[in-house]
């Protein structure tokens, strides 16, 4: 029995952490919030490991005296392969994550006590018991509960501190399915021309993560303050305003993104138009007129309203006389009848061009002057992954729209690829797993990405299982050839398959990447 122990325990505690690890990953992932884990969970959660732990547990209370040998080669075999699965929005070990851990190994280590006391012949197995499901992770959320609460409660109460101590301090806030992480890089390097500026790092776009940006970042000397506000259900951009009370507020789009949570187009126009809703009279709100369901909507609001736009002519500001070229894109901006002309930027699709609109309203109202912002425009660079175009050493260009992709954006990134000028004998090809989180109109918008595709593209690799039938059967309305339609369960595999058979002057368009929950 000793022995066993030796040989037992050493493993467990190295799948208990590959296990806990993995669940509080996927919680974190789902911010912390029980009901979206619980979505998530339904759809995501590891089945299959589950099901070979709780075997292993059961072979434990029948079968005791092999069950070590059992575990043995099935536990280090389960805890590598979690361990060295690469996920591509990795575990953040915030504090709260380590106490999350803490006290899921004391609960772990008093039922195993427990259990060695009243029922030692069933300890191992019910150590694996617990492991099956996320049992102990949400039991340690459940305890760290009240003190987690606590501690934000104190975070929020510093932050609005500080915010309340820098009364001069102008507060933008920047919201919309998409697009708002772009307008925020282009707003901020093109403020910063004429003053001290601080955004928001990263996608810091929750309550949580502005807080943070708040406390660690806000310094008394920084004279504007821009702020990406996510959402995933409504309130959530209410709850941010309420703690930063912005002046100026940017809607870059609304689209079918999280219907699972939203339940409708109108409720997240309704959430996104939070931040309005949040500008008093003398505050600023700056709307996409392209965005249909904005343009559509009947909303009256306090603040007065700047509307852009490309195609719009009923915007307020609205781009022209746009000529796209393979180095650069230059365009004019029209003010209410007023013409200023001579912007050129290097960054590609008109998805940009309405993003660079929305900038530039706002630097009007903070009296930035034309010349400056041209300066900035001109010298913005791509943002990773976000519609970024680069070309390799052997002549191949890649158009990287892996992040955060929606039918609008997707389909602003195929008119870049449809009007890309082909060298020789090079090939328009789509990498793409399609839409997630769209609910009952998540197979409609995936069968018309892949009639837009067909449109589009020469070769298209469907990535993952989630969407693969639906992007066939629009490819297939489209009379899409089927042996240029490679399926693959994932982008690593679709990647090895690609580099066989890319040459020089193909253009490969990476659409949309899923989030590690999908995987």
């Amino acid at each position: 029995m000793l022995i066993d122990n030796i040989i037992f325990w050493p493993l467990y505690a190295l799948l208990w952490f590959a296990v806990v690890r993995y669940d509080v990953h996927m919680f974190q992932h789902n911010s912390y919030r029980e009901e979206r884990y619980a979505r998530w969970f339904k759809g995501g959660y590891k089945f299959l490991r589950a099901a070979v732990i709780a075997a292993l547990a059961v072979v434990g209370f029948i079968f005791n005296p092999v069950f070590i040998g059992f575990s043995v080669v099935l536990m280090p075999v389960m805890a590598v392969k979690e361990l060295r699965t690469k996920y591509k929005k990795p575990i953040v070990y915030t504090m709260r994550v380590k106490r999350l851990f803490l006290t899921a190994a004391i609960l772990t280590a008093a039922v195993i006590a427990v259990t060695e006391i009243f029922a030692p012949q069933y300890a191992m197995p019910t150590a694996l018991v617990i492991l099956a499901l996320p049992i102990i992770m949400l039991t340690a959320n459940l305890v760290n509960k009240p003190l987690e609460a606590a501690i934000s409660r104190w975070y929020y109460n510093d932050a609005k501190r500080i915010l309340r101590s820098m009364p001069d301090l102008k507060i933008i806030g920047i919201t919309g399915s998409f697009g708002k992480t772009s307008t925020k890089h282009y707003l901020y390097r093109i403020l910063a021309e004429k003053y001290n500026v601080l955004m928001t790092p990263g996608n810091f776009n929750t309550t949580l993560g502005v807080i943070r940006t708040v406390r660690e970042h806000l310094k008394p000397h920084h004279q504007v303050f821009i702020v990406e506000m996510g959402a995933k259900q409504r309130g959530d951009i209410k709850e941010i305003c309420d703690l930063v009370h912005p002046t100026i507020g940017i809607v870059t789009a609304v689209g079918e993104m999280h219907l699972e949570t939203f339940g409708s187009v109108e409720g997240v126009l309704k959430t996104k138009f939070e931040l309005i809703d949040a500008l008093d009279e003398r505050g600023l709100g700056v709307i996409n007129l392209d965005s249909e369901p904005i343009a559509d909507a009947h909303i009256h609001h306090k603040c007065n309203i700047l509307r852009y736009s490309v195609e719009n002519a009923a915007a307020d500001y609205r781009a022209t006389d746009v000529h796209y070229a393979p180095q650069a894109t230059s365009f004019s901006v029209n003010v209410k009848g007023d013409v200023t002309e001579g912007y050129v930027t290097h960054l590609a699709g008109r998805g940009n061009i309405l993003n660079l609109l929305a900038a530039i309203a706002v630097a009007d109202e903070l009296k930035v002057p034309a010349s400056m912002q041209k300066r900035a425009i001109r010298q913005i660079e791509q943002i990773e992954h976000r519609l970024s175009i680069k070309t390799t050493a052997g002549g191949v260009t890649i158009i990287d729209d892996a992040y955060n992709s929606n039918p609008a954006g997707a389909k602003m990134a195929l008119e870049v690829l449809r009007e890309f000028q082909i060298k020789g004998s090079g090939r328009r090809v789509v990498v793409t797993p399609g839409f997630v989180e769209m609910g009952e109109s998540q197979e409609r918008n995936n069968r018309q990405l892949g009639r837009d595709i067909a449109q589009a593209a020469d070769w298209v690799y469907v990535v993952n299982k989630v969407n693969r039938q639906a992007i066939t059967l629009g490819l297939a309305d489209r009379e899409f050839p089927e042996e240029r339609i490679i399926q693959t369960d994932s982008f690593a595999e679709a990647m090895a398959h690609l580099s066989k058979t890319m040459q020089a002057g193909d253009v490969i368009l990476y659409e949309n990447d899923l989030p590690d929950s999908f995987q």
